[in-house]
Order: structure tokens, then sequence, then C-alpha cells
């Protein structure tokens, strides 16, 4: 029972809660009267340069955002056995993990954005703004430090510390790979239908690969690649397909002609 505790509560501090949040997010964007390719959401709004309160706060929001993943490194430690060692996120086999890690964006990661730009073109998907399309110094920084935390965090917890807890609940293999999959497709559900059969390849595909190498390391490194792919490339491809990737430009409002 403990146990179960356990992985309800790191779950509703972390990656659980925001899958709430993502399907209550495309419920309510279902019953919008406009489609969902018609729709925008932001991973990683703007603030301006001179806002310096503004950036030192998202500066700070992606360090807490990783607390979640030192609770769950925390609760995987035993005695004389280092959680980074179990889990394989250490740099002990570093060119290898890298070796993987980008053979996993050609395979999962490119596939990936493809099938979110199809679901664009098909208005299947919610317009999802990376990141913020006017650049400041803080910009790259930012989205590099918000890549490396949405890695750590989803394939920490998502990978790491649930098959660790499951397996101890007497799960098999594939109830595990599926249900962390199917998890996954929840957390993204707020982007559309098309993210979420993605990212539940991504999760099967990743689940299956730790179960083979028994190493975090190379999931996170193809992940935070992903993210930094799709972060930092989006201005570019907002400029080069507008259609697809910008968000619509506001018609202005005509002026009221002065009364006669």
């Amino acid at each position: 029972m403990r146990l179960r505790w356990e992985i309800a509560l790191v779950l509703l501090l972390s990656v659980g809660r925001s899958a709430i949040y993502a399907v209550l997010g495309l419920i309510q964007a279902l019953t919008r009267e406009a489609s969902l390719g018609d729709q925008q959401t932001s991973l990683n709004p703007s603030a301006g340069a001179e806002e310096f309160w503004d950036v030192l706060y998202q500066f700070l929001a992606q360090g807490f955002g990783l607390v979640p993943v030192a609770l769950a490194i925390f609760l995987l430690w035993e005695p004389g056995k280092s959680a980074f060692r179990r889990i394989g996120l250490d740099f002990r086999r570093f060119g290898g993990d890298l070796g993987r890690g980008v053979a996993l964006v050609a395979v999962i990661g490119i596939p990936g954005l493809a099938l979110y730009a199809l679901g664009r073109a098909l208005g299947l998907s919610v317009l999802v703004q990376a990141s913020p399309l006017d650049t400041s110094w803080w910009t790259i920084p930012l989205l590099l430090l918000a890549a490396l935390r949405a890695g750590l965090t989803e394939e920490v917890i998502f990978i790491g510390y649930l098959f660790d807890r499951l397996r101890r609940l007497g799960w098999g293999i594939w109830p595990i790979i599926l249900a962390t999959a199917g998890l996954r497709a929840a957390y993204h559900a707020y982007q559309g239908f098309p993210a979420m059969i993605g990212n539940f390849a991504m999760g099967v595909v990743f689940g299956w690969c730790y179960r083979r190498w028994g190493r975090v390391m190379a999931l996170v490194i193809a992940h935070t690649l992903i993210d930094v792919i799709a972060f930092v490339g989006y201005p570019l491809a907002a400029a080069l397909w507008p259609g697809i990737f910008a968000p619509p430009t506001p018609t202005p409002s005509p002026t009221p002609s002065p009364s006669a």
C-alpha cells in the first residue's frame, strides 16, 4: 500500500498532474466552436527582453520543474546503491549513450515531428507555439534549459522511476511499457490526437530500449535533442510554412466612420 501511495504522489506532483490538465485541455478544445486546427497553445511563452523579473521567473520555473525528478531519484536511492547508476543516468558510457540518443532522434523524433506537421495540415492538431518568435539574449539558454528539463522529467519518471516501482508491484514488462506509453500520450493530449499517437509510439520504443539497454541517459539525450530541434527550429518553420506553424495574423478591426 505504501508503494502505491508513493507512486500516486510522485505522479500527482509531476507528469500525472500535467497529464490530467492536458486531457482536460483537449476536452475543452474539442468543445469550442473553432476546430483543433484553428486553435493554438504555447510551450515557452515569450517575455519582453526588458522585463527582467519575468525572465528570472521563467528560469526559476524551469529549475523548480526539476524538483520532481530529484524526488524520484531520491526515492529510488537505496543504501550502498546509487540511483543514478541503477537507472543509468550517469556518464560512464556517454559515448554509446550519445550515439544511441542520436539514432533515436532519427528513428522516432523526426517522424514524430512529421506526424505533428501532418496533423496541422489536416486540422487535427492544436497549433503549438514551441518558442517565442521574438528572440532575445535569454531565449536560447531558456529553451535549452526547457528541453533538458522535459527530457529529464519524462524519462526519469516515466521510465526510470515507474519501471522500477511497477515491477515491484508485480507488473510484467509489456504492461509496464504500454501503461507508461499511455501516460506519456495523455501527458501530451493538449496538443491533439496526432501528438498523442506519436508520443505513445515514442513511449513504446523508449520503454523497449530501456528494457534492452538498462540506461535512461540515451533516452534523456534523445528527448532533449528532439525538443531542442522543435524549440529552436520553430521560428524557422513558422517563417517557411506560416500556414501550418505560424499563429494567425489578427484581423484589424475596422475604424468606425464618424457620424454625420
